[in-house]
This record gives C-alpha cells, structure tokens and sequence, in this order.
C-alpha cells in the first residue's frame, strides 16, 4: 500500500487525543465522514486518512500525545512539497503539534535520489577514509576580493584542511563573483595538489533568483567547480532534490541550515530537527548536512543532534548515507568528543578554530589534522602536543582536552 506515515506530538487534554487523531485524519484527506452516505463513504474510503497508534502521557505541562497517521499515496504526486502540504500545511497552524517524523512506503520512497556521492563517494574524491574529514570555511570576506579568497583558500588547503566552503551569506559579488570563484578555487587548488599529493574540495555558494540557479550550478561544474553549498531551507528542498537529479550538474551538494530554525526550534511547534536536517535532506539528495554541535557557539540539544546523525548515516537499501557536519564553535579541543559521538564518518568543521590559530590557518589546520591523529591512534591530545607545536598552541588558546 502506497502511504505515508506522519508521526505528531500534539498537546491537549486526557482522553481527548483518540478523537484529536480521527478529526486530523479526516480534515487532512475527505474532510468529513461520518455525515456522508454510505455509498459515498465507500467511494472514498481509499483515500480516507488511517489513524495507526495513539499513545499518550502526563508531563509538568499537562497531557500529551504521539499520534501516527497513514496518508494514501494516491492522495497526492510524490513530491515533498506536496506531502508536507497534505500531512502539516493547515495542521502547523492549529495550536501545539509538532510533526516528528515521515515514514515512506518502499513505492514512494524510491523515487527520492539521496546523495550522488555519500560518504563514500566524497572519501574517494578526497582520498581520505577511515577518519573524518576535515572542513573549514572562508571567513571575513564581506567586501573583500579575489586576491583574500586566494590566500585563505591556498592557506587552508596547505594546513590539510580536505574540503572548503564559502560563508553562507557571501552571495554573487563585485568583489568576488560566483563564477571567478569557481575559476580561483580550481588553479589554487589543484597547485596545492601538486605541491601535497593531496586533494582539497571547494564549496561555492549557490545563490540567486531560484529560475537561475539550474543554469548557474551546470555553468560552474563546466567551470570545475569541486562542490556546491546551497541553503537549502531558503529556496526549498525540492530545489535542492532538482539540482541532485540534473545530470549536466552532478556536483557534490553541501546542504546548510541557515533558517531551519524557524521551523524546528521549538519542542512544541513546526517540525523535527531529524526530520528537516536528517531524513528529508538525504532523500533529497544532500551529500552533506551541516547542522549545530550539541557543544559549540550554537548548541543544539544532545540528543537532537545525535538523532540528526542517525538519519543521515543509517543504513538505507535505496539511499547512500550523508555525510554528517556537526558545526559552530569547533575547535581542536572538542576532537576526542566528536568522534566519540559521531564516529569516523563525519565532517570536522571550523571556522574560527582554524582561522584564528597563532600561526594562521595553516597553523590551525595542521592543530586540527594532529588532533585527529592523536585519537585515531589512542594518545590523548596533551601528550599529542609535546611533540606538534601547532596543537600545543591550539590547546593554549582554546583549552586542554575535552573529557569524553
């Protein structure tokens, strides 16, 4: 049977909740039910809404309920605009419900792409496996051009930083237009790789007028482009799933989260961190997903953020595995604890971690590299850093090792 399965938290009172779940099923597909004739009642029971399960439970605040609705497929195309809009369009204004998760039938969710690349496709065009990856991104370049963007692309790549991304808010510029950074970051890059042996990728941000964004992203991997970072949550994520699927484009996509709060912040209301950063990104066919540190400047809850990496990396018989980005406020210090949580399979990213290391972003990336062998290898930063006088320096400015 082709569905999908929405799961709710909704708030109301005791007892009430069974009712509560029939009235959604019924106002999200037919409407009404019980006032039509039964001939018309047979004629639409198909594409009637099903209530699954209805649990419920006592908190501080009152009465509360996890509600799983069965949506039939025949009730709309398959396309995520088109589910959101049937099983959370009118619901996510009516009062305290939070949609928590989508469960596809094999029918329907076979038509999602995923990542083009996954995690195993970006390890090999990096040539890094079994460790994180290393990731950095270019800071301060609000009016600055090409010639900084040079120097801090050529300086974070020489420090062993794998891949680079732009700022999310540096858009097409005088200073530092879109397709020049793309010219840039392919001559930098590939002498970095002549002078190392080693590979760095290249993020450049997708912006601009949605009808353009298609010709731009096929313009750059024309160009050389290595990657492309795209806010996704300011365009859409059927936007992003257009460009995964374009053939002319076939770049690796860097999704991130700027304005996913304000549809996932609240415990309440709006939708599940997840479900936004987690399940529907990879469907849609993010190869990255970044998304706030449970310990950085930007902190997300813990089990949030952990539960954002278990969409991303379960295993999945149609769909490649995304590479998970935990982000904001990194630095060496915080290595040991991040592959704790996350294990091997994600992306270490900094910003100002790496940038405002003594020596540069060379000095920064090189702490960074060194932390991580430190832990693949069982030594604890601190003796790491008796013998690597970047990460000592790291340790000095940012704090001893985070006990795990």
């Amino acid at each position: 049977m082709s569905e999908v399965i929405a799961t709710y938290q909704l708030k109301g009172k005791s007892g009430s909740f069974g009712k509560k779940a029939e009235g959604i099923a019924l106002g999200l597909t037919v409407g009404s039910w019980t006032d039509l004739p039964l001939l018309e009642q047979e004629q639409l029971r198909k594409y009637k809404g099903r209530v699954v399960s209805v649990e419920d439970w006592e908190d501080d605040d009152g009465s509360r309920a996890e509600v799983k609705i069965g949506y039939p497929g025949h009730n709309y195309s398959n396309d995520i605009p088109a589910i959101l809009t049937t099983v959370f369009g009118k619901l996510s204004l009516d009062g305290e419900v939070k949609l928590l998760d989508l469960d596809f039938s094999e029918d329907l969710k076979k038509s999602y792409p995923g990542p083009r690349y996954g995690i195993e496709g970006i390890r090999e065009l990096t040539g890094v496996y079994e460790r994180p990856l290393l990731m950095s991104i270019f800071k301060g370049v609000i009016g600055r051009d090409l010639t900084f963007l040079e120097n801090q692309l050529r300086a974070q790549a020489l420090g062993g930083v794998n891949v680079v991304k732009d700022d999310e808010i540096l858009f097409d510029n005088s200073l530092t237009p879109f397709y020049e950074r793309v010219r840039l970051g392919k001559k930098v890059l590939d002498g970095v790789f002549e002078e190392t042996g080693k590979r760095t990728l290249y993020a450049v941000n997708l912006t601009g007028k949605t009808s353009q964004l298609r010709d731009k992203a096929r313009k750059a991997s024309e160009f050389g482009a290595d990657a492309l970072l795209f806010n996704v949550f300011s365009y859409g994520l059927d936007v992003l799933q257009e460009l995964r699927e374009d053939p002319e484009i076939s770049l690796p996509i860097m999704a991130h989260p700027a304005f996913a709060g304000a549809a996932a912040a609240s415990p309440q209301y709006g939708v599940s961190y997840s479900l936004w950063l987690g399940k529907l990104l990879r469907m849609a066919g993010a190869d990255f997903s970044l998304f706030p540190s449970p310990y950085g400047s930007v902190a997300l809850e813990k089990s949030n953020v952990l539960s954002i990496s278990r969409e991303l990396t379960k295993d999945d018989a149609h769909l490649k595995k995304t590479l998970p980005v935990p982000s904001a406020g990194i630095h060496p210090a915080l290595v040991p604890l991040l592959v704790k949580d996350f294990g091997t399979d994600c992306v270490i990213n900094a910003g100002g971690g790496i940038h405002g290391h003594p020596d540069g972003a060379i000095g920064g990336g090189r702490a960074f590299v060194q932390a991580i062998d430190a832990v693949l290898n069982g030594t604890s930063l601190r003796e790491a850093a008796k013998t690597h006088e970047e990460l000592e320096k790291a340790l000095s400015l940012w704090g001893g090792e985070v006990k795990v």
